[in-house]
């Protein structure tokens, strides 16, 4: 009955004579198989960690097919990966839109004076008419917020949304 020297290849000397053995004709296989585009050299030099991490749990005779198999599917994996990259390459991403220049520029225009409209408010006037109107909150929560009111609050609101229609040409706000 013929026993193995060695259970695993966690011994320096066996796995450096393993790498040695293997290590070219794993390269090769690789970029036979895949070419040099997913840096066969590489994924061989990945299988031999891979085969180093896990020395305790493969066997001497084992050590040929366990890289050759990490190997390719590492090489696999970096395929799959290649193909996901070069379908969202070729998805380009929509720069254009159906506006014409000129809504665009009236909109920039607006947007202009209803910045300015909104800086001509009190600080009290602003932030709530933008906690109501822009983030969606209640008046009691707006009131919580700044302590005062609901009543207070409503007031602030109803005052700058009048400010903002007195100035600005087709203000409207629900």
């Amino acid at each position: 009955m013929n026993k193995e020297l060695h259970t695993d290849i966690c011994n320096k000397t066996l796995f450096s004579k393993i790498y040695e053995k293997y290590a070219q004709s794993l390269t090769d296989f690789l970029y036979y198989q895949y070419g040099e585009i997913l840096n066969p050299s590489d994924k061989a030099q990945d299988a031999f960690i891979k085969l180093w991490e896990n020395c305790q749990k493969i066997a001497p005779n084992k050590a040929k097919s366990y890289l050759f198999t990490t190997a390719n599917n590492m090489m696999l994996n970096a395929t799959k990966h290649q193909k996901v990259i070069l379908k969202y390459k070729s998805i380009n991403p929509i720069d254009y839109t159906n506006e014409d220049p000129e809504f665009i520029l009236r909109k920039e225009e607006f947007m202009k004076q209803y910045q300015q409209a909104l800086a001509r408010l009190t600080v009290e006037q602003r932030t709530a008419f933008l906690l109501n109107k822009a983030e969606g909150k209640k008046h009691s929560e707006i009131a919580d917020m700044l302590g005062v009111t609901k009543k207070v609050v409503e007031y602030r609101i109803y005052s700058a949304f009048n400010i903002l229609k007195s100035q600005l040409d087709g203000f409207k706000l629900k």
